[in-house]
């Protein structure tokens, strides 16, 4: 009798060794991961702009154009890796709905990646949401779950999962771990690829705005990897606590209220939001991240949303300490998404009067630096 097989043991593993998985589903699940890396495959990388600057400062400042993605947005990015990761750990199903906690530009990006592999999708996001990001939600056949208050948000979409058999998404928890961050045509392995023929191929800054936290993670830990000398600057806006959790070291640090600024800043620290990893906060006022729009707008002809302002505003701030300090190099920030969503919001200044918003001190700082080179005080 060997001794490797006793009398049996044929029957206890029979009992014990369970199959959950059918022939159907691994086929839907090939299918359905093929879709998704298929549509990577089809997309060419997106542009890397420069700001004009004048020659003299020695300085680049470039916009990594994430607007150029299908869906319009950074989020793109993301919302491919969530799918990738929910599907290969068996927790996307056919026929179950995918269910998101989302301020917009992740839920649209999601709801393209529910159709393209024929699940439904569910958006839980505040009432306030753009009405254009909602009509692009709905666009892929996706159903918009409305909260009054933002912070309900999380619990109302795990609920939700329960309630209808579905899987949550969790963007919050899973953004900073579902993309690989060593490489993989991530969006900093991009980024130092696209300046290798610049004259500072290597920036001295690289400023990215944080709403799960998983943008910044992402760069910060390819930098770290790589062994390149560039700093992380992450900007926060008004009503988020994310620079106060990472000036105190606060991992319960809150806000009471939600963000204007939509896509960025969030009412709790989040899981996403790796602050160990981060050179450099910023806080941002609200009207300075709608001032610096407008004047991309004015510098490039492009529209943007109020989340590629919060990033410009500070990008330029670090513009200048190099000019004063004499330092030459190049700087990359973000342009997140378009601001076609948004001409209700920070193109308007009905908006802006009705949120008590003055942009022209902030407007007018921008100004004073591209003509002089000085931030005034």
């Amino acid at each position: 009798m060997s001794t490797t097989e006793q009398p049996g043991a044929a029957v206890a593993r029979s009992t014990l060794d369970v199959d959950r998985t059918d022939a159907a589903y691994r086929d839907w699940l090939k299918e359905a991961v093929r879709k998704v890396q298929a549509d990577a495959n089809r997309s060419a990388d997106t542009h890397l702009l420069r700001f004009p600057l004048p020659e003299s400062w020695g300085i680049d400042l470039y916009l990594k154009d994430e607007s150029t993605h299908p869906t319009g947005s950074l989020k793109h990015r993301l919302a491919r890796s969530l799918f990738l990761y929910g599907l290969c750990n068996g927790w996307i199903r056919p026929d179950r709905p995918v269910i998101e906690a989302s301020s917009g530009s992740t839920a649209v990006s999601e709801a393209y990646f529910a159709k393209l592999i024929g699940v439904p999708f569910i958006a839980v996001m505040p009432r306030t949401t753009s009405p254009e990001k909602c009509r692009l939600i709905q666009f892929h056949g996706a159903d918009c779950h409305f909260v009054d208050d933002p912070r309900t948000m999380y619990e109302e979409a795990a609920q939700l999962a329960v309630r209808t058999g579905g899987h949550y998404m969790d963007q919050f928890t899973y953004a900073e771990r579902a993309t690989d961050w060593r490489g993989n045509n991530n969006i900093a392995e991009s980024i130092y690829q696209q300046l290798r023929l610049e004259r500072y191929p290597e920036p001295a800054w690289i400023v990215a705005t944080a709403g799960t936290g998983g943008t910044s993670a992402t760069i910060a830990r390819y930098v770290h990897y790589m062994q390149h000398d560039t700093r992380i600057c992450v900007p926060d806006p008004e009503n988020s606590c994310f620079f106060d959790g990472w000036v105190h070291e606060d991992q319960d640090a809150t806000s009471d209220c939600g963000s204007r600024i939509e896509g960025i800043g969030r009412p709790r620290m989040e899981p996403s939001f790796v602050t160990g990893a981060i050179d450099r906060m910023m806080k941002v006022p609200d009207a300075a991240s709608v001032a610096a729009v407008r004047a991309l707008e004015q510098a490039i002809g492009r529209k943007a949303g109020g989340s590629t302002g919060t990033g410009l505003w500070s990008a330029l701030k670090i513009v200048a300490e190099m000019v004063a300090e004499g330092r030459t190099g190049s700087v990359v920030t973000l342009l997140c998404d378009p601001g076609d969503r948004y001409l209700d919001k920070y193109y308007s200044d009905t908006w802006l009067a009705e949120q008590g918003l003055d942009i022209r001190p902030y407007a007018a700082a921008i100004e004073s630096l591209l003509a002089t080179g000085v931030w005034p005080d």
